[in-house]
């Protein structure tokens, strides 16, 4: 798993915001975007493109990129 690739793909959910303004770090809740819409369009693409359930418990207890990206990379198998 990669983590360009990562917050790419999950800068690409968000319409309005060009992919170069997210990072590992972005706090993605702190987007106007963010919405319960753009939660379920992440969730979609890490079940489609990694085979990993993501809850909405874990998208609450996320605030960064990279806590999506550590859970899963926890949860993914090889």
């Amino acid at each position: 798993m990669n983590i360009e690739q990562f917050v790419r793909q999950f800068a690409e959910q968000f319409d309005e915001i060009p992919t170069d303004d997210f990072s590992i770090d972005t706090k993605f809740k702190e987007n106007d975007e963010w919405s319960s819409m753009t939660a379920l369009s992440v969730i979609a693409l890490v079940d489609d493109s990694y085979s990993v359930r993501l809850t909405g418990d874990d998208i609450r207890k996320s605030s960064t990129i990279q806590d999506i990206y550590d859970i899963v990379a926890s949860r993914v198998t090889a």
